[in-house]
C-alpha cells in the first residue's frame, strides 16, 4: 500500500511539531524542511488545524503549534482520514475505466480490503508521540532542507 502525499505530509509535519519546544515554525518553514511546495504543505496544514490537531496564528509571534489532542492522535485514524475509505483497488470502475468484469465473483477485493484494514490496525495503536520518542525526536530537530 502506498500513502498519497498529504498523508505522508501530514505525519511528518505533525512529528516535526511534537519536538518543536518553545519555536512555532511557519507554514512556510514547514514547507521548506520537508522540500515541498508551500500550496500543498498549507492545505495540509489547514486540514491538520480543522481535526484540530495543530494551531496556527498569524503575525509576529505566530506560527504553529501542536495541540494534545495532535500530540496523542493514532496514526492508524491520521491515515485513514487522510486516505479516505476508498478500497485499495477500483473494481467498479472510475470514470475513465470500465469495472472489472470478475468483480462479482473475485475474492481478490475482499483480500485486499483485510489487508488494507490490517494496515490501518496494526497503526492505531501509535500515537504522534510515540514517533516522535527518542532517538527520532532529536533526529527530527537536525535534519536539513534536502534540495
Amino acid at each position: 500500500m502506498r500513502l498519497l502525499r498529504s498523508t505522508d505530509l501530514a505525519l511528518r509535519v505533525l512529528m516535526r511539531l511534537a519536538v518543536a519546544g518553545d519555536t512555532n515554525p511557519t507554514t512556510r518553514d514547514v514547507a521548506a524542511a520537508m522540500d515541498v511546495p508551500y500550496t500543498h504543505a498549507a492545505k495540509v496544514v489547514a486540514e491538520l488545524q480543522h481535526m484540530g490537531l495543530l494551531t496556527a496564528r498569524r503575525g509576529r509571534g505566530g506560527g504553529l503549534s501542536l495541540t494534545e489532542k495532535g500530540r496523542g492522535a493514532s496514526v492508524g485514524g491520521l491515515v485513514r482520514a487522510f486516505e479516505g475509505e476508498g478500497d485499495v483497488v477500483d473494481c467498479d470502475g472510475a470514470a475513465s475505466t470500465a469495472p472489472c468484469p470478475l468483480r462479482s465473483d473475485c475474492r481478490l477485493r475482499g483480500a485486499l480490503r483485510r489487508a488494507q484494514e490490517a494496515f490501518y490496525v496494526s497503526l492505531d495503536p501509535l500515537t504522534v508521540a510515540d514517533l516522535t520518542a527518542d532517538p527520532t525526536g532529536p533526529l527530527l530537530l537536525g535534519v536539513p532542507r534536502v534540495r
